[in-house]
């Protein structure tokens, strides 16, 4: 009786306050999670992982830092579903998204790629404590959660921090981005990552700059490998 009751009483409660797709903002069915079927099968997926050697992503690190392989699943486009999506995720509270689309790729990456295999460690992008107070949670960490789910990798949150709070990368230019992040990242636990081989996770993979400042701190304290896995990318 007391689950016919709270089942009438959600049912009510998803018609006054209907769970909403976070790209189009129609009111979802049962059966659809974050995005509705109409954005979700339209998501301008990039495809990098089945060709990770020719991935467009790898390139923005070239010249800069090795990085295993550098993968983003969907393609960034002002005004698109893409950004929507990203926005929520990153600035909406909507902490779940971020990890049933990462779960999405995850499940991707596991049954087409190898890229995944033989890696150890899952590693979110950190943010400063300022910025993490201030927003409340860490979207790159909700991302990781995601991956670590589906890869079957474990993730952690405490290894590598964001020591400096630096001012906004979006009016900055390639290079002053580089410049701007090179030395705030530090490792809290050097035999933690010791001849492991981790991933990098974040939400958009912009110039590199953020994720090869995190990529060098790893490498230069330790460990064997660093390969990078995005939601998205910029052109």
């Amino acid at each position: 009786m007391f689950r016919f009751i709270y089942g009438l009483l959600n049912d009510f409660i998803d018609t006054l306050y209907p769970t909403l797709c976070l790209g189009c903002s129609r009111s979802l069915q049962p059966t659809e999670r974050v995005l509705c079927a109409h954005c979700r099968i339209r998501l301008p997926e990039t495809g990098q992982h089945r060709n990770p050697d020719l991935s467009v992503s790898i390139n923005k690190f070239a010249g800069k830092v090795p990085v295993a392989f550098a993968l983003s699943y969907l393609h960034f486009q002002k005004g698109g579903t893409v950004q929507k999506l990203i926005h929520k995720i990153k600035y909406g509270g909507q902490k779940e998204a971020a990890r049933e689309v990462a779960g999405w790729y995850g499940y991707q990456l596991k049954q087409e790629s190898i890229v995944s295999e033989n890696f150890d460690l899952i590693i979110g992008v950190p943010l400063h404590r300022s910025r993490l107070n201030q927003r409340g949670y860490n979207q790159a960490d909700w991302i990781a959660e995601g991956f670590a789910e589906s890869l079957g990798i474990p993730a952690r949150t405490d290894i590598l921090i964001r020591e400096q709070f630096k001012t906004s990368q979006t009016k900055k230019n390639r290079v002053e981005r580089w410049e701007n992040v090179k030395t705030v990242f530090a490792v809290t636990d050097p035999t933690a990552i010791a001849g492991k081989n981790i991933i990098l996770i974040d939400d958009v993979l912009t110039t590199g700059a953020t994720l090869g400042a995190c990529a060098t701190e790893l490498l230069q304290k330790g460990c064997k490998s660093v390969g990078v896995i995005t939601l998205a990318a910029t052109q």
